[in-house]
Order: C-alpha cells, then sequence, then structure tokens
C-alpha cells in the first residue's frame, strides 16, 4: 500500500472536497483523514486514522462487513447507505465532513455515510495507492478549515 499525504499541516475540523476517477469496477482506493504521522509506515493511517473507501466490486450480498468495504464507506466501522458513484471512467465527487467526532460522506451530492468516530480529533489526509492493479485518478483537492466561533 501507498499514500500520498498532505504532511505541512494537521487537520481538526474540515470539509474535504475532491473528484476522483477509477478506470474498473474492482480498483481500490481511497482517503485518509486524521492519521498521525506516518514515518516510513503507512499502515499508521489504517489503524490510527478513518479511510473513505473507493471500491464498486464489493459483493451487494447484504453482509454488513461487505457493505462496509464499498465506495463512500468508512472503512470496516459505517457503510453507505446507498452506492452513488457513477461508472469507471467518469469523474465522482467526494465531500468528506469531519467535525469533532462526526464525519459524513457525500458522494456526487447526494449523502452516503454518516458516522460517529473515536479516534483522534486532528491529524493529516491524504490519498491510497491500494496496489500496482488499481488506477484512481484524483484532482480538485481543497480543504476548508472550520473553526469554532467561540
Amino acid at each position: 500500500m501507498g499514500l500520498l499525504w498532505y504532511s505541512r499541516k494537521r487537520f481538526r475540523d474540515f470539509i474535504l472536497r475532491l473528484d476522483w476517477k477509477a478506470s474498473r469496477r474492482e480498483d481500490n482506493s481511497g482517503v485518509f483523514v486524521r492519521f498521525p504521522d506516518l514515518g516510513n509506515d503507512p499502515w499508521v493511517a489504517v489503524s490510527n486514522g478513518y479511510e473513505v473507501q473507493i471500491y464498486d466490486a464489493e459483493p451487494e450480498d447484504g453482509n454488513n462487513n461487505n457493505r462496509a468495504h464499498r465506495t463512500g464507506a468508512i472503512y470496516d466501522f459505517a457503510a453507505p447507505g446507498s452506492i452513488a458513484s457513477g461508472p469507471p471512467g467518469s469523474w465522482n465527487n467526494f465531500e468528506i465532513h469531519a467535525i469533532d467526532h462526526r464525519y459524513a460522506v457525500i458522494l456526487n451530492e447526494k449523502k452516503v455515510t454518516e458516522f460517529i468516530g473515536s479516534r483522534l480529533l486532528e491529524g493529516y489526509i491524504g490519498v491510497q495507492n491500494h496496489d500496482a492493479d488499481s488506477r484512481v485518478a484524483f484532482r480538485n483537492i481543497a480543504i476548508k478549515e472550520l473553526w469554532d466561533s467561540c
């Protein structure tokens, strides 16, 4: 696994927007949020942050474990309520809200996942290169930090 991450700043409360495109349903990738410094180990992001999954080939067999591995899921924690990604080769848009321990994933203007976590409240963001066979492109990555008005 590889991870391209923004190492200059850790983020607390934010809205992250980005576009992504998979070339095949079997392409596997994701967006990691709120993970600590990786050092030389990208698995730190898996065990300490949260991954918003990109993967449309997971079977739709009703098994909630499998559903928590589909596009829009908070990987292993919260399955998307619906599938809203476009066909392979088309650009999709994620809007990821991270406010306190609350997370929301909006995929192509449709809220697909809500989740309350318990991990770090501040950390880095990054995009995943899951394996050599997966081809997922990213563009227009932008983050809006939210500050407490008090």
